[in-house]
Formats: structure tokens, sequence, C-alpha cells
């Protein structure tokens, strides 16, 4: 195949705007994959992924259309998913830009089509979903060269459910997409490693794109930045399915397998080349993006506790995002530290550890990194509430920012602007799209956004709101630790760190949940949320009575004082010897419950 006549793009869109839908139709336009064996969103090979109906990991395949060449890589469209997209276009010459026609640019809309734009790729803007009575590609058009600002005059309308247009989209694929620049053979092998995942059998898998030279069966290729050697054992291209090949050329995007057994022998975005005849210079590789959420993982049986750092080592090399570290809870033994991208992300992994893995899972409250300034000049980055230091020692308390991007119908405007008010928000922005929507841009504190904000944003908008955000630097907060005594012992597990404003309000909620939880014992038993030594907040487990006058049939009333005397006297002594049980249930019950509140 000529270089020439080679096209890597990627299909970059908001969620739900048709992405995996407008694969599926090229994959059966090109009779890669036969009708009779096409899957619906068959592009995406998790469960998980086609029961929400999301794209969650990238995947690739090769297309041969007209004596070219396609290598197309489905990207996912959630903002928890961005480091993927961001790997994805790193292998490309060409994104396709989908719009649907009937809601127009959205919020991640704009923040996958800048990555685009920073990668310097060929940009084809197509409108998709024309078939729909309440399309109106015309003002979509508009939209994006107002917003956007690329031409969209010319762009192509499609629908990717019926397969309209879609010879045209592919003939401008080929009229737009550059080729792979100064690809050559003959030079020293160069590819980036812009993905992998775990097979039993064989190793990790390796997903490179080959800039420069070739690399076949039987060569020995090292990681420039670590020096890492392997032998290649078996190499090939997906169209979706592995297919093997002896051999993958310069242009190419395929898979390569040399037995690599451990997660830390790989890293994506490094530059893999042959021993034999190094390149000189390596890729700079990607910006790595920093976690956001962080949360406790533990186990509900602790003989699981080696197999979930197995399973975290694993998804780790088809998920290079996360990052974790091993902690212990005085309530819940051994478990992880694991940071994630938003919430979505964390929420994907843990359905992932219990599903394919079989790990039952408690995690904790879900929390973000402050920074303290400590009275004696030191500095620290604290993510677990447990670590948080008293109050007597601290100066200030940073917390992360983010800069939100919100666009919703012109209706709603008042009630978004109430709703960020509440969270803390800044207003920075209210900028006019159309005549019909909105976008509002805020500056909030992160640790509000990973609660109930994004629930709240489209329970409040009947769903038409859109939402992205990114980091934007730290900002000086009136932040609290609050801790969770039960029977006068504090349980690390409920620890978590608020806003002074907010911080009786969810005190309260907390404590109620805690009575509903946990079960009764034989004496009374204390809930109180503390800051520092000051009770803000308390509710009271009622212990079991027994009717110890039940056996007495007459006779002086001071028979029945003693005896009550005397089991008051046991509560106390109980009370003050006996600890408090907190089955496992009730911790899932009260996190899943405060996860599932966020």
């Amino acid at each position: 195949m000529k270089k020439s006549n080679i096209r890597n793009f990627a299909i970059i869109a908001h969620i739900d705007h048709g992405k995996s839908t407008l694969a599926d139709r090229i994959l059966e336009f090109t009779n890669t994959i036969k009708k009779r064996n096409l899957n619906s969103q068959h592009m995406d090979t998790m469960d998980i992924e086609r029961e929400r109906g999301i794209t969650i990991k990238l995947n690739a395949a090769q297309i041969k259309y007209n004596n070219y060449l396609f290598h197309l890589i489905d990207t996912p469209g959630h903002v928890d998913f961005t480091y993927e997209v961001s790997r994805s276009l790193a292998a490309c010459e060409g994104a396709i830009l989908l719009v649907d026609a009937t809601q127009g640019i959205e919020a991640q809309t704009l923040a996958n089509v800048y990555l685009a734009i920073d990668n310097n790729l060929d940009i084809i803007p197509v409108i998709n979903k024309i078939d729909l009575p309440s399309a109106e590609p015309q003002k979509v058009k508009k939209e994006i060269e107002k917003i956007i600002g690329i031409p969209a005059k010319d762009a192509i309308e499609i629908s990717a459910k019926t397969g309209y247009n879609l010879e045209k989209l592919m003939d401008k694929i080929i009229e737009i997409i550059s080729p792979p620049k100064n690809a050559d053979d003959k030079k020293p092998l160069k590819a980036i490693v812009f993905d992998s995942y775990y097979d039993t059998y064989r190793g990790v898998i390796l997903l490179v794109r080959i800039f420069n030279g070739q690399i076949k069966n039987g060569d020995i290729f090292k990681f420039m930045n670590t020096n890492n050697q392997f032998h290649v054992t078996e190499l090939g291209i997906k169209n979706p399915i592995e297919i093997k090949k002896d051999k993958l050329t310069s242009g190419e995007v395929g898979w390569i397998a040399a037995s690599i057994r451990e997660s830390k022998d790989i890293s994506i975005g490094d530059t893999i080349t042959l021993v034999s005849n190094p390149t000189e210079k390596p890729f700079k590789g990607y910006k790595k993006l920093n976690p956001v959420v962080f949360t406790g993982l533990y186990l509900v049986d602790g003989k699981d506790y080696m197999n979930l750092k197995e399973a975290l080592s694993k998804i780790k090399l088809s998920d290079s995002s996360i990052v974790y570290e091993q902690e212990t809870s005085l309530a819940l033994g051994h478990g992880f530290r694991v940071g994630f991208l938003g919430m979505l992300h964390m929420e994907v992994l843990q359905e992932r550890l219990e599903r394919e893995f079989n790990i039952n899972l408690i995690s904790t409250t879900p929390s973000v990194e402050f920074i303290i300034h400590k009275i004696n000049g030191n500095k620290e980055t604290i993510s677990n509430p447990a670590l948080f230091p008293s109050p007597i020692y601290i100066k200030k308390i940073e917390e992360p920012m983010i800069k939100a991007m919100i666009i919703i119908p012109k209706e709603y405007v008042g009630s978004i602007m109430e709703l960020c008010q509440k969270k803390r928000g800044k207003q920075q922005d209210l900028i006019y799209i159309d005549e019909k929507r909105r976008k509002l841009i805020y500056k909030l504190p992160l640790v509000e956004i990973i609660f109930d904000f994004f629930d709240k944003l489209k329970s409040m908008t009947k769903g038409y709101a859109t939402f992205d955000y990114e980091i934007n630097g730290y900002q000086t907060s009136k932040l609290v630790k609050v801790d969770i005594l039960l029977n006068g012992d504090k349980v690390d597990a409920f620890s978590f760190i608020s806003h002074i404003d907010m911080v009786s309000k969810r005190s309260r909620e907390l404590a109620i949940k805690l009575k509903n939880a946990i079960p009764r014992h034989n004496f009374e038993i204390p809930i109180q949320a503390v800051i520092g030594g000051k009770i803000i907040a308390r509710e009271t487990i009622k212990a079991f009575r027994k009717d110890v006058t039940a056996k007495l049939y007459g006779g002086d009333q001071t028979r029945k004082n003693k005896l009550l005397k005397k089991q008051k006297a046991g509560k106390k002594r109980s009370k003050k010897f006996g600890s408090v049980e907190v089955p496992k249930e009730a911790f899932l019950s009260i996190l899943k419950t405060n996860i599932s509140n966020k």
C-alpha cells in the first residue's frame, strides 16, 4: 500500500451524538464486517459500554476502501475520558467532528475539537441525524463557524443510522485528511504506544502507531524512556478483532504482543524502537492528566486483598489515567486510595472491578486533593480526610477550582445561576449562542461538583444541559475536617472535609443515615459529628430494653425500682466497656448512598 493512500483518523463528538453508530456504518459500508456479524456499538467491546450507551475505551479498526487504507480510532465522548481522546488523536492525522443536527454544539464538542486543533489535525465537520424531524443542519453549520471558527458551509449532512451520504463522507476523508507525513519503511523504527490491554495468555498487548520504519515477528525492541527490552512474539492489526500479520510498517496502527507480564514494564506515550537500529529522538509523550477525585477502595472480604491489587494493576494497563496506593483504615482494614478523572470514571472502574474480577468492594466518600499550608512553613497535599492535620497546625487550606462551561436553554439560565451560586460559584461570563441557548462560564470549587451538582443540573433543565470543565488552579477557602464518633470512638471511614458554610447540613444528614443503618445494641449509642472537640450534630441509637419487671406479680414498688436501677447500672457499664459493631452492610449502605447523591 502506498503511504499516500493511508488515512488515519478519529471520530470526535459530544456524548450521544452518534459516534459509535457512525463507526458501525463505516465498518458495514466498507464490508470490513459482514452485516450479519455486525452488532450495535460494535467497537464498544465492554458490557458496561453497551449498557450505558457510551464509549469508555478507545478502539481501532483497519479498513480498506477503494485502494485506500483507513485506520479508524473510535473515541469516548464524556469529559471524564478526555485522556483517552487525547491519546487517540496523537495517533492520527485527521478527525471527523460529528455534531448532532438536533442539538448543535455542546460543551464536550468544544473540548474535543480544541484537542484536535492542538494536535494540528485536519478536521472534517459532519452534521448527523438529519433524518430526524427536528434537525436544523443549516443552523448547526452556522454554530460551528461562529463558535469553533472552522469553515462549515460545505459540511456533509449524514444519517449514521441509515447510512445516508456515507459514500460522500468516505470520499471527503480521502480528500481532506493528510496521509502520514514523512513515513518511510527504511528509516529506523519509531512508534508510539497509545494504549494497552491485558491478555491472560499473552500478557500485555500494546496498541501502537508506526511513524517510521517497520517491526516484524522476532524483532527485539525497547522503550526509549525506560530502556526495557522485549522480544516480539506476535503482531497484527485490528478490524476491530485482532488479525495477525508478519510485520507492521510506517503509517500503520496495530498491536504487538511481547510476553510482557508487569504493568510497570511499560509506559503509555513512550516511544519504541529496535535495539539493533534505534531512532535518535523519542516523541515527547503525552501530557499526563492528574486525577481530580480520590476514594478509598476496601474489601467486603479481606481475603481478596491480593486479588484487588492484581486487578488494579491489570486495569491500569487499559486505563493509564488512574493512580493508586495502599492505605489502611481502622474500620475497613487494608485497601487502596485510588485517583480518578471524575465521578463517572470512578463508577465505571468500580463496576469493572466487580464484574471482571468478581471482587466485592466498599468505597469511601469521594474527595479531592487539598493543599495544607502549616504554621511552620511546610506544605503538603492531602486527599484522605483521615490524614488531615489538627487545626492548630494549619495556617491556611487551598482547594482545587474548576472553570465550568455550561450550555443550557435560555429559560433555565436563572435557575442554573442560582444553583452555581449555592455551590460557591463565581460567574465569569454569559455568552449568547443563538435565540434558544446560552453558555454560562463559572468558577466553581471542585469538591462541590463531585457531590450532586451534575444530577441537579440535568434535573433542573430536563436533561438539556451540557457540562464540561477544566482544572483552574487552587483557591484559599475556609475548610474543616469533620470526624464521626460512635460511642465516643472515631470511625475514620466516615470522616470528610467540607466548607464551613456547608458543614452543619452535611453532618446532620450523615448522622441520620448512620442512625438508620447501624443496628441497635444493648446500650445507647450516641452518634456525634465533631470538629476538633466541638460537637456540631448528634443522633442517638436507642438501646434494646428488656422488661426486667415482667417476672414480678405484685409487691412493693421499691422492688421494681431496685431492678430498674440495677438494669440502668448494667447498661452504663456496657456503654463504658462495650464496642459498637458496625456491620459491613451498614458501611455499604452509607457510603453507596453518599456516592449516589454526588
